[in-house]
């Protein structure tokens, strides 16, 4: 048994990590759930599920819920347990999507639930110091809506390339940053406390895999369009990372019948033709709003200007012969498409399923692109899941890491 930085010998094997994410995602899938169905379900023996629940139930990631237990049956209670969540007092994960130009905060409990949320605008804040501030904001945040809890760390989802192993985010277009080592510049501003960074595309990605569509675990393309435009893959629940974590750059993926300029030297390049930021520069070229952006357009087109509506539905195709693109070449079970429109409204979504489904050539499932699962939610919880998504596959020595060996009772 391997001895944890704290000095106990509590960790255990690979097998017996195993086991214990084994129990503890078969709970999220189907709790509350009695031990007798998680060794059914889990494919382990009743005596490895009530190992593995036991000591899970020791670092407060499980509960008991005795309440819940049927009564009047023959033989001894099959007592339910599961994930320690809701009023109980478990523990949660913060959560910071660094966008532009405006910030996201979150807490999330084991099930990705949102309990708590604020946006913090930062325009006009300087990117080299924009990292110190949101860290104070967010101490702050978190300080007020996790009295009684215990916080795990933070998970941070931002755009750009992101090396998530170290920490650092390799180049960000957008706040000109370089080789900036975030995790450990929010760190310094939450005291200290751990600090997850990755993509926000492969962070997405991997929150459908742990907390949405069953497909998703088969296989998934993600596409992300907002100010950046970037994609993540999965691959049996995996997201897939390449060298350097570089993968997912689609900014400059050809998108058919397109003839934006991009700063690269082409033309029809995906980020210069259905970004935030051509959307909204398109918007005010049009007379349809006053200043560039894109949450103006959306609430327009809810109000029923013809042209804001117009707009969104040629970006929506515009987005969808991208999709057909990647269908083509990937051929996932799902294609998960983050685009404000879309998620706010499902009319969108049906124009990129309707260009998509036009185009490509190996899939005729509409069904198979979906938004994410968290609708508005869906950074925050994204953001949060780069903190939760070890716990949940080597549950033992992420708490060790985290919070120490005492657990979290």
């Amino acid at each position: 048994m391997a001895t944890t930085p704290h000095g106990t010998r509590r960790a255990g094997d690979g097998r017996r990590e195993a086991n214990a994410a084994s129990v503890l995602r078969t709970v999220l899938d189907h709790g509350p759930v009695a031990r007798g169905s998680v060794a059914r379900l889990s494919g382990l023996s009743p005596a490895a599920v009530s190992r593995q629940a036991t000591d899970l139930t020791r670092l407060g990631l499980l509960r008991e819920l005795p309440e819940l237990a049927g009564g009047g049956g023959v033989g001894r209670p099959q007592i339910p347990v599961d994930l320690h969540v809701g009023a109980a007092g478990g523990p949660v994960a913060g959560g910071v999507h660094l966008g532009v130009p405006a910030s996201t905060f979150a807490v999330v409990d084991l099930r990705g639930r949102v309990l708590a949320r604020r946006t913090y605008p930062h325009d006009g804040i300087a990117p080299d110091v924009l990292p110190a501030a949101v860290g104070r904001e967010l101490r702050g945040f978190l300080d007020e809506h996790t009295r009684g809890r215990p916080l795990f760390g933070v998970g941070s989802a931002v755009g750009g390339w992101v090396d998530p192993a170290d920490g650092v985010v390799v180049r960000h277009d957008a706040f000109g940053w370089r080789r900036r080592p975030l995790a450990a510049e929010l760190a310094r501003g939450l005291g200290g406390r751990t600090v997850r960074v990755d993509n926000h595309a492969r962070s997405i990605a991997q929150s459908e895999i742990l907390f949405g569509r069953p497909a998703a675990r088969r296989s998934l393309v993600h596409l992300f369009v907002g100010n950046v435009v970037d994609a993540a893959v999965g691959l049996a629940g995996v997201v897939h990372q390449g060298p350097g974590a570089a993968a997912g750059d689609v900014a400059h993926l050809p998108v058919p019948d397109s003839t934006a300029p991009c700063p690269c030297g082409r033309s029809g390049c995906l980020e210069a033709t259905a970004s935030n930021t051509a959307l909204g520069r398109t918007a005010v070229r049009r007379g349809i709003v006053p200043e560039p952006d894109t949450s103006l357009v959306v609430d327009a087109a809810a109000a029923g200007d013809p042209r804001a509506d117009r707009l969104l539905r040629e970006r929506a195709r515009a987005v969808g012969r991208a999709v057909a693109l990647l269908l083509d070449v990937l051929n996932p079970d799902l294609v998960v498409v983050t685009e404000q429109a879309s998620v706010l409204e499902p009319a969108y979504l049906e124009e990129i399923r309707g260009a998509a489904i036009d185009l490509s050539h190996v899939c005729d499932d509409p069904e198979r692109i979906v938004s994410p699962h968290a609708g508005p939610a869906t950074l925050p919880v994204a953001a949060g899941t780069v903190l939760l998504n070890p716990l949940f596959r080597r549950p033992f020595e992420t708490v060790d890491a985290l919070l120490g060996a005492e657990g979290v009772d």
